[in-house]
């Protein structure tokens, strides 16, 4: 953790931040993206059926 001094004796730490890894374009994770995507539309449409069911 690096820490440096600031004016008048205070002390200040920074955490130390993970390496940065850059994808390719055909790289991205397809299963867990298509896997949120058709979770999101169920969860649309489970608000909308409970909300037709209320009213």
């Amino acid at each position: 953790m690096q820490v440096t001094q600031e004016d008048g004796g205070r002390l200040n730490a920074f955490a130390k931040e993970p390496r940065m890894q850059v994808m390719e374009a055909g790289e991205a994770a397809a299963g867990s993206s298509r896997m949120l995507l058709i979770g999101g539309a169920a969860l649309v449409l489970l608000m909308l059926a409970v909300a037709v069911g209320i009213s």
